[in-house]
């Protein structure tokens, strides 16, 4: 899964941090989508954890709203 590997290339997250952000990653799938689509969700995903955002509810939240301004 793209959460895995995105999480094992950061290097400092332990097994509970990647099974939170399996879930979020699970709950955030979207019918159809491409690799690229998985790749850039959870890029996203692990981005916003890693700014410090580490609420489940709101990392689900943000990775389904749409990029753009």
């Amino acid at each position: 899964m793209p959460y895995r590997r995105k999480a094992k290339e950061a290097g400092i997250l332990n097994p509970v941090e990647v099974e939170l952000l399996g879930r979020v990653f699970d709950t955030t799938a979207v019918p159809g989508e491409t690799e690229h689509d998985r790749e850039t969700r959870a890029s996203r995903i692990l981005g916003y954890y890693l700014a410090g955002i580490t609420d489940e509810e709101e990392l689900v939240g943000l990775a389904k709203q749409p990029l753009g301004r």
